[in-house]
């Protein structure tokens, strides 16, 4: 069955040039040309995946992110003209998985939207432990690669797609330093040179969900100049 691809973006003629080119890599895309009808849409049609336009009506396309991620973990890529770095940095933290700034390369954005589809979480929920292989305990914190969640005091811990993937990458190579370039590289999997403060949001959203004190982490710690760690102590 074709990947299901949600378009949320105003200017018509972009919307025309996305769904050409997806078409013709096998997606199925849908469209909404305001944030409303966005939001409507990711509710009813389910998505692989959502590219979605900052600038839109009705609603703004942070407001559509805050709102998709709160319920569903579906990838989301922000679209955005603005060159601002709070901007992007916005979308990271409300929960957006990537972003593209306009004007982009049609090769670099559908590089994107298979490296993120690839990641979609299908199942969230952690499963009992009476299968062991695949899940890793450090204390209070599990991660269970086989329905890719993650508890924290037996408290399932909601964590976007990008955001587990980096987990287990970290998790499953403990006390070994990644540089952010090659956490880009592993974790993001692009063959283009990615914006290093996307990785320095996803860990500091990490740390808010995991540990007792992000101030102070435990689990993924930073070596200055070098990158960042999974501790297993």
């Amino acid at each position: 069955m074709d990947k299901k691809i949600l378009i949320v973006e105003d200017e018509i003629a972009i919307v025309d040039i996305l769904k050409f080119n997806l078409e013709r890599d096998g997606y199925h895309v849908i469209s909404a040309y305001d944030g409303e009808e966005g939001v409507r849409l990711a509710k009813e049609e389910n998505p692989d995946l959502i590219l979605l336009d900052v600038m839109l009506p009705k609603m703004d396309g942070f407001e559509v992110c805050k709102y998709v991620r709160s319920r569903m973990n579906t990838p989301i890529i922000m679209l955005t003209a603005r060159e601002e770095e709070v901007d992007k940095v916005l979308g990271l933290e409300l929960g957006a998985d990537d972003y593209v700034t306009k004007p982009f390369s049609m090769r670099e954005l559908l590089a994107r939207v298979k490296a993120n589809i690839r990641r979609r979480v299908l199942d969230n929920t952690v499963e009992t432990d009476t299968e062991e292989e695949g899940v890793l305990r450090f204390g209070d914190l599990v991660i269970n690669t086989n329905s890719m969640g993650v508890t924290k005091n037996k408290k399932p811990v909601e964590l976007t797609p990008r955001e587990f993937e980096l987990i287990k990458f970290l998790a499953t190579q403990p006390n070994k330093v990644f540089s952010r370039e090659e956490l880009m590289e592993k974790v993001w999997n692009f063959e283009f040179y990615g914006d290093l403060r996307t990785v320095d949001v996803t860990v500091r959203r990490l740390r808010e969900k995991i540990e007792d004190n992000p101030a102070e982490p435990v689990y993924i710690l930073t070596r200055r100049g070098a990158g960042y760690l999974f501790q297993n102590a």
